[in-house]
């Protein structure tokens, strides 16, 4: 059984920002679970880019409101509390925070803590020592 907090993430290397954005990994790869879930706060007025083109991702908006377009086939969506989008088709994707957004995310394959994302949003594809 594993049993964390966020306030006993904060500050160390599952604590991870860049600009506009902050996610705490709770669960990752080298935790042997076959998922890894993140909490991800996206800041009022940012917009971002991402395209998970080797993981699906699943989120879950608990605060906040923003707007979601999937940058494949032109289509936005309007998000708020209890909204939930699940990136199944690796589809690129444009997420734009109104308000601070604060979300609960799934990756699997789960990632390992260490991916940074490129240019175009990606995040490799990186094996988890489990353990």
């Amino acid at each position: 059984m594993i049993v964390r907090s966020t306030d006993e993430i904060t500050g160390t290397e599952r604590d991870v920002a860049g600009t506009g954005w902050r996610s705490k990994r709770i669960v990752l790869g080298g935790d042997g679970v076959g998922f890894s879930f993140h909490e991800t706060t996206i800041e009022a007025g940012t917009e971002h880019l991402f395209h998970y083109q080797h993981h699906v991702e699943a989120v879950w908006l608990v605060e906040g409101e923003g707007s979601l377009t999937d940058l494949d086939n032109d289509v936005v969506y309007e998000l708020g509390p209890g909204s939930m989008y699940l990136l199944n088709g690796h589809e690129r994707h444009r997420l734009v925070a109104r308000t601070r957004m604060r979300m609960m995310c799934v990756f699997n394959p789960p990632v390992t803590g260490q991916e940074v994302h490129d240019s175009n949003g990606v995040y490799p594809l990186v094996a988890a020592e489990v353990g």
